[in-house]
């Protein structure tokens, strides 16, 4: 039988302190009843002998030690079919489209369940984005989880959507369905997702889920759960590839931090909660394939890094959990750079696993490597010639100073609707650029391939 409580001890920020109840589960969904007959819902966050502490949904405004507390036995659950595909939903699941509800097949635990290391399948099938400098040399490999590590007012956001309507596994035709989930938006952004999804065409084969920077901080923690819910189920029950984006990470992580102090736990580092690498593991470790199932989960989290500052909390554990980094760069924003993403600090741990021959050309780990090679030391050379002059340069060096202009002026820069082709856009590109550097001076290539594909420029 259901109890009604109305011991509400005390009301700190988002969360209800509850005394002496029956024992009630962790993650127990919570209806809470206001004296003026409204209703409220609720999660169980923490539970002990004396107090049960409730995180509010709606916030806590109008609850007081009037109001009626009543343990409903069971998790969040988000109901899930294959209708969910082209509609737009709020942080909590709900339709704010103005469409129908969703009829569920089922309804899921949002928590979900991890993934047996034993039968996970190893990633190795290339994903084409479209964009070079992620597809050239820093690949993504379905099954991934490869974050972008941004800044503030850099055009993550941008990047994000060309990844949404561009990604596909080249040569493959099954399903590749995108799982959108912004996390403390403005309503300004939101407008500008919901536009861009549907004048695209991308809102056919994508959820979204949009939570809003006024809507409450509590919303922000189920929301990537309730994305990689209906990922799962999309890729695993329904056999489709699914690319799921979250965006941004550091809003999730300040709303940890938020409960965090309402709670008053002992604050880590820079006052987020200690388990904030095991919170944000239960999220990144969602992402994978399963032996004997078709569909795959592939992540692209994304976040700010706070005053640019990669060593910063959130980046940091982000690095230690996923298989590498996208790195965007503000000096190559400040150039009128699009997208800026910086290639040195950049990486794809399992990116020799989904590129070669029959995956995308036997030509593409030198390519990569000479393009990387020859990028750094143009850069390095940089900072001589401000001290020297470009006139001490050797011819070599100032080939690569050359070089280094040219990979960030075509290679790097690229429309916001261009879609680049892995082999006839992207590689031979890398190739036009090599058709500067004499043949001897690639010396990360292989003769082979230096015979087949180099060509000097007259």
């Amino acid at each position: 039988m259901v109890k009604e409580y109305k011991t509400i001890e005390r009301v700190a920020g988002p969360l209800v302190f509850v005394k002496k109840t029956d024992p009630v589960g962790y993650g127990d969904l919570v209806k809470i009843s206001l004296p003026d007959g409204s209703m409220k819902n609720g999660q169980v966050l923490d539970t002990s002998e004396e107090m049960v502490v409730v995180q509010v949904f709606e916030g806590t405004a109008g609850i007081n030690r009037e109001s009626g507390v009543t343990f409903l036995g069971e998790n969040i659950k988000l109901p899930v079919s294959e209708d969910m595909l082209g509609r737009i939903l709020n942080g909590a699941g709900k339709p704010i489209d103005g469409g129908a509800e969703i009829i569920p097949e089922e309804s899921r635990d949002i928590i979900g369940a991890a993934m047996n290391p034993y039968s996970r399948q190893s990633p190795e099938d290339f994903v084409q984005t479209g964009i070079s400098t992620i597809d050239a040399t820093n690949t993504l490999v379905r099954g991934q989880k490869l974050p972008i590590f941004s800044g503030s007012g850099l055009p993550h956001s941008e990047i994000a959507l060309q990844i949404a309507r561009q990604a596909k596994v080249v040569g493959q035709k099954e399903n590749f369905v995108v799982i959108f989930a912004a996390m403390g938006i403005t309503n300004e952004e939101a407008q500008y997702f919901m536009r861009d999804f549907e004048e695209t065409g991308a809102l056919e084969r994508s959820v979204v889920f949009l939570n809003l920077a006024d809507d409450p901080a509590v919303e922000r923690i189920i929301t990537p759960r309730m994305a990689l819910t209906a990922a799962e189920y999309l890729a695993f029950e329904k056999d489709m590839h699914v690319l799921v984006i979250l965006t941004d990470l550091t809003n999730y992580c300040e709303s940890l931090r938020e409960i965090g102090a309402a709670r008053e736990e002992i604050p880590g580092r820079r006052g987020y909660p200690g388990y904030m690498y095991t919170d944000l593991a239960e999220l990144y470790e969602r992402a994978g394939s399963i032996k004997g199932k078709k569909g795959s989960i592939t992540q692209i989290p994304i976040l700010t890094m706070i005053g640019d500052d990669i060593t910063h909390p959130i980046p940091d554990l982000t690095g230690y959990i996923t298989e590498g980094q996208i790195v965007l760069s503000r000096e190559l924003h400040r150039k009128g750079i699009y997208p800026p993403v910086d290639v040195l600090p950049s990486l794809s741990r399992l990116m020799n696993a989904g590129i070669g021959e029959g995956k995308t050309r036997e030509d593409h780990k030198n390519v990569s490597d000479q393009l990387y090679a020859n990028y750094a030391e143009g850069r390095d050379l940089r900072g001589l010639v401000a001290i020297v002059g470009e006139e001490a340069l050797s011819e070599r060096d100032k080939r690569l100073l050359k070089f280094a202009d040219a990979f960030e002026d075509r290679f790097v820069r690229q429309g916001r609707n261009e879609n680049r082709d892995i082999d006839k856009d992207t590689l031979a590109l890398g190739w036009d650029l090599f058709s500067a550097i004499p043949e001897h001076e690639l010396t990360r290539i292989s003769p082979k391939l230096k015979e087949k594909y180099y060509k000097k420029k007259d």
